[in-house]
């Protein structure tokens, strides 16, 4: 059942029922390669963001090699099971997604220049797979907290849409959603390719840039 291959989200009676205990309860908080802390409350200053695009793994280090990130986290989101495992997500029986969190400067980051290595670092056109990852938890989206990164983020989408249209590029299917309950991941997963440099990344993007 865990490693089923699904394109279609469950519905809320098909979605496995999770459970109560979170698993950031059992995480050590520090992140591997900036040792901030990827954990709630964050300073005033500081904004977050999520996004989905593709295995967590490589996505999350393509943020946290930008300048002014504070810090970044791998988890579940815009799913329906609650404090899923990585087992149940990767069974296509929860609806979630492997999402990245972003904790960044907003006075020296824009979040433009994250939607820029969103778009950049992966085809948005493939529906629930990204590369030879096939299974809704690998789908493309954005996840915003607000209405200026949800205009922000439409409207990065119609731009880039054009420039993969003018490379040959078929529809964008990334979906575009209010942020929902972020779930964190198991400890292993968190900056894994850090702790693990030959570790598997299945990430590539176009070769169409934003500019």
């Amino acid at each position: 059942m865990f490693f089923k291959k699904t394109v279609d989200i469950p519905t809320k009676e098909q979605a496995l029922p999770g459970r109560d205990e979170a698993i950031a309860d059992s995480l050590s908080g520090k992140h591997f390669v900036t040792g901030h802390s990827i954990l709630p409350p964050y300073a005033e200053h500081l904004s977050l963001a999520v996004f989905g695009l593709g295995c967590f793994w490589g996505a999350e280090r393509k943020f946290w090699q930008l300048d002014n990130v504070y810090a970044t986290a791998v988890g579940y989101a815009a799913g329906i099971t609650p404090n899923p495992s990585y087992e149940e997500v990767c069974s296509g029986m929860t609806g979630h997604n492997e999402v990245v969190l972003v904790v960044y400067d907003k006075t020296e980051c824009s979040y433009e220049s994250l939607l820029k290595t969103f778009w950049e670092s992966h085809n948005p056109t493939q529906g629930m797979s990204q590369g030879n990852d096939q299974g809704t938890q690998y789908r493309s989206g954005i996840y915003y907290f607000n209405d200026e990164q949800k205009s922000l983020a439409e409207r990065s989408l119609q731009d880039y849409q054009q420039k993969l249209s003018s490379a040959g590029y078929g529809a964008i299917t990334t979906e575009i959603k209010a942020a929902s309950t972020f779930y964190y991941a198991e400890e292993y997963h968190q900056q894994y390719l850090a702790k693990n440099v030959n570790g598997y990344c299945g990430l590539g993007g176009t070769g169409v840039t934003c500019n």
